[in-house]
């Protein structure tokens, strides 16, 4: 039995490598540190892109979990017109440019469905005559496309900088970096006092940023993914092997490309001029 016990352990400790290794940069000692990034686990990483495949919305039950999610209007023949809370889609972002057009939203359309884009359809939806819901079904989403022309290109991923969203209360004591997922953007923050912000992008379904509360390991200028090989230039290192850092492919291709994990920053001005500030153990939150 203790032989049983020290060969399942061992099998433990490989897998936990194993799942560290899909982080974008180096695999640190974590003996050092690891208590910062205790909040987060690979779990982290269940966002809602995490499960692309179902249509459930926040808090409901799975088809198989629930006999009575035939009832749901997903289920309909239209189900790709219909979007809510935590999808994350190239039709949430026309949904989203669409919603901009109308004065509805401010910030840049991201793709992902968040508390901005459920507050807009909500207030859409009351003002023409609709329930709601702060979802879109089929009779919200052709009334947005009449009252609206299709985005263009730059509706739809404009050039400028997105708009910083709501800070999460843990970024309002201290130095820290606020990572907001929804609005796509960094802020260095102060005793809750704005300095700078940034876009940022983050990882794919498949090696996502994880999200929690952690603190600034270790800092490299000028650093080579030994993993990826790929340059991560300005790299501030904040949970096993997840860095904040400058990344030539966001600069060129924006959000048509993902991270494997790393909050990639575009601005390498910006960003040289925040790695010079930040200091190790500065916190670091990363939110939707």
């Amino acid at each position: 039995m203790h032989r049983q016990r020290v060969i399942i352990r061992a099998l433990g400790v490989a897998t936990a490598v194993a799942l560290a290794a899909t982080a974008c940069g180096p695999q640190k000692d974590e003996s050092k540190g690891s208590a910062s990034s205790a909040p987060s686990s690979p779990a982290a990483g269940a966002t809602p892109e995490a499960s692309p495949s179902t249509d459930n919305k926040p808090g409901e039950a799975s088809p198989s979990a629930s006999p009575s999610a035939s009832a749901s209007p997903s289920a309909s023949p239209s189900v790709k017109q219909i979007m809510a809370n935590g999808d994350d889609s190239d039709q949430v972002r026309e949904l989203q440019a669409r919603l901009k057009q109308l004065k509805l939203m401010s910030v840049a359309p991201t793709g992902f469905y968040g508390t901005k884009t459920t507050a807009a359809v909500k207030s859409f939806q009351s003002k023409n005559g609709l329930n709601p819901t702060g979802s879109v079904d089929e009779a919200t989403w052709k009334k947005i496309q009449s009252v609206t022309k299709k985005p263009t290109a730059d509706e739809l991923d404009p050039p400028t900088t997105n708009e910083v969203d709501a800070p999460d209360p843990r970024c309002m004591t201290g130095r820290v970096m606020c990572i907001s997922k929804e609005s796509r953007t960094l802020a260095w923050m102060i005793d809750g006092k704005v300095v700078s912000t940034m876009d940022v992008r983050f990882g794919s379904e498949n090696t996502p940023t994880r999200e929690g509360e952690f603190k600034v390991e270790w800092k490299a200028k000028d650093w080579t993914s030994t993993i990826y090989h790929t340059p991560m230039p300005y790299s501030m290192f904040f949970s096993r092997g997840q860095a904040v850092h400058y990344s030539a492919d966001f600069a060129a291709r924006g959000y048509a490309g993902a991270s494997h994990g790393c909050v990639n920053v575009r601005d390498k001005g910006k960003l040289s001029a925040l790695f010079d500030q930040v200091q190790v153990g500065d916190k670091v939150v990363v939110y939707w």
